[in-house]
């Protein structure tokens, strides 16, 4: 395991030690946690963008075109 000093202004420190304790967590857990997410969501979004570059427009009318038109069901509206 790393370790990492870092500044962050006092607000964000307090904030973060009031959460960390309201789910009984240390701070450093709260913050490894918080960076995992948001890596997660940046990698999430790469995928996304990459992914999106192999679709095909044509294709998905394709499938699309297949689908009966009519209403939804109650439940769905």
């Amino acid at each position: 395991m790393s370790t990492l000093s870092i500044r962050i202004p006092d607000s964000l420190h307090k904030r973060v030690k009031v959460l960390a304790s309201q789910d009984n967590i240390s701070i450093n857990q709260f913050i490894a946690t918080a960076l995992a997410e948001k890596l997660s969501a940046l990698d999430t979004e790469k995928y996304l963008e990459e992914r999106s570059k192999r679709g095909s427009r044509e294709k998905y009318l394709n499938v699309l075109s297949k689908v009966k038109d009519r209403e939804p069901l109650e439940f769905d509206r």
